[in-house]
Formats: C-alpha cells, structure tokens, sequence
C-alpha cells in the first residue's frame, strides 16, 4: 500500500491531534505482586534487531535509547512456590533480554528458563539457542517446544545437535492447533502461518491464561495467503485480548535500493487498512512487533508511530507487560 494514500492519509492527519505515542515502562513491584502470570516484552524488532550490521550511520549507534532488541516474548508463572519462567523465541539477544528477565522477574536458578518455544528457523528466531550450550551456559535438558521439521533440523544440524547430545535442550514435539499444557490454566498452541520455510515449519503461538489469551505471530508473508489456507486474520482476533502481530516494515519503499516485492511481510498500513472498519476494540487488541531497522515506526515521534495510535491500533514496547 502506498503511505500516501488516503486511509494512511486520514491516520496521519488524526495523529496531529494527539500528543504522540507512549511508551510502557517495566513492570513496578506492585503490578506484579497482584499479577499471577505475567507476559513481558523482551524485543520488539526484526531478527537483526536495531541498529543492524552494517548500517554505520543509524543513529542508534550513537543514542542508546534508540537501540531495539530481536523479537521475543516471556511468560512469567507466580502462583506455586518457586517462579516458573517461559521464553518465546530464542533471539541473537538472548543474553541482554534473560538479563532483564532476571532484572524484573529474578529467580534463584542458573538460567532459570522451564522451557523455550520456538516459531521457526529463521536467524532472529531460534540461533540463541547457542548460548544454552555447553560453551555458554550449558544448561539442563531444557524443555524446547518445536514443530517437527524443526526438531529434525535442530538434531541433523551442527551446532543445535550438540544442545540435543550434551542434553541442554529437550525437544518437546508439538502438532499444529494441538495446545500444550504449561501449567494448571496455561496453555501454548501452535499453528500454521505461510512463510519461508527452508529449514523448518513456521507458526504463530496463542498463549492462553486463566484470564486472557494472547497471538504472538511475529512472521507471516501476507493476510491474503493465510485467508486463501480458509484462516481469517479477524477470526484470531475475535476471542483474544491481545495480538502482537508482524510490523517488519511500514510500507512500500520503505528500502530504499531494494524491491520490496520479494520480502513478504504485511506492512503496517496495509494491515491497518485492512481492520479499519473492525470495531475500536478489535483493533485496540493489535501491537506490531517485529519492526525491521528501517521501519519509522520505531520513532514514537515520527508521523507513522502516531498514526498508528490515531487509527486505534499500539506499537508493542520493550518492557510492557499484560497479565495474563
């Protein structure tokens, strides 16, 4: 979708309205004392992260507050007697975002993770893994929640089949729309999306807690692929209370040197267009995560991450939190 046209138009002439985009702050003492199960925000960006190899003059090189860390998700367990602590995605960052889990959410275990799940093989998505491993952590039999290709990738494959031999991961195979028991009242099923898949099956995950579920799907190639497979991004929607959803770019154009028609995301305009006309409270329920380095939405200044809030829909923030 062009960024000139008028439904982003109209969402960039509301955004002069407001007085910008907020961003969420960690979690306070108090907010987790009264939350029993707590999803946290590790990352928001594109596997790369921000600022990206060999891009010397971004400036988030210079201003730390800039700088965005891979995508991942944690889930935090508070109700029995010891924290229970669950990771989605394995990120190049792994080592700074289990950092600030032990920051907010410490607990008294080395590593202290009761299991990973995982969305695909792709860079940003499951090659933290590494620091699990023997020459790392060297962690113990760590549960690891894959779809079968992906399982079969990671034990055929060095370095992932030393984690398997050296017993630093243990694989748990999941099936697709199958859910999977975390706890008493939580649950993590997996399910399907279009994307490359070189190496292994991509999904999306929906975390479902005793009171509010969530859609982690942080890569996708576009809506109209997952409605011609008979699944309705409106339908995932319906009965959640949260949705972070794939945001790697704002629009078309947006690389400048490169032709954005062989990278498949859904852009943030089009996906907006596309829910314009759900109810506030649906898209009250989006948060695009997974925004590639170049994405201005990154800025809560710029014009496109207001438009973004104008048009009802948020930008998911590191260190925000939703109780589950």
């Amino acid at each position: 979708m062009d960024p000139g046209s008028e439904p982003v138009r109209r969402a960039l002439l509301a955004a002069t309205l407001i007085a910008g985009c907020a961003s969420a702050a960690p979690a306070d003492v108090a907010a987790k004392a009264a939350c029993p199960i707590t999803l946290f925000v590790l990352g928001v960006a594109q596997d790369a992260g921000k600022p990206q190899i060999a891009n010397p003059d971004d400036s988030a090189w210079a201003e730390p507050s800039l700088r965005r860390l891979a995508t991942a998700l944690a889930v935090i367990d508070d109700r029995g007697a010891e924290r229970r602590r669950y990771l989605f995605e394995a990120t190049p960052d792994i080592k700074q975002q289990l950092q600030r889990l032990d920051e907010e959410f410490p607990v008294d275990r080395r590593v202290g993770l009761d299991g990973i799940f995982l969305t695909h093989a792709h860079i940003g998505h499951y090659v933290g893994l590494m620091h699990i491993g023997y020459e790392a952590a060297n962690a113990d039999d760590t549960p690891t929640y894959v779809m079968p290709r992906m399982a079969a990738y990671l034990r055929a494959n060095g370095p992932w089949s030393q984690l398997v031999a050296y017993d630093n991961i243990e694989i748990k195979l999941q099936k697709d729309g199958e859910p999977q028991r975390i706890a008493d009242g939580l649950t993590a099923t997996p399910f399907r999306v279009p994307h490359r898949e070189e190496f292994s099956e991509v999904v999306g995950w929906r975390i479902d807690g005793p009171e509010k579920s969530v859609l982690f799907l942080p890569d996708i190639d576009s809506w109209e692929d997952w409605d011609a497979q008979g699944v309705a991004l409106e339908n995932m929607l319906f009965d959640v209370d949260a949705a972070y959803l794939d945001a790697t770019f704002f629009a078309d154009g947006e690389l400048g040197h490169r032709d954005m028609s062989g990278i498949p995301h859904p852009r943030i305009a089009d996906t907006m267009t596309r829910l314009a006309d759900e109810p506030a409270a649906t898209r009250a329920k989006v948060r695009f995560i997974h925004l590639n380095h170049t994405n201005p939405a990154l800025d809560p200044d710029s014009a496109e991450a207001r438009a973004v809030i104008a048009a009802g829909f948020k930008l998911a923030q590191e260190g925000e939190t939703l109780c589950l």
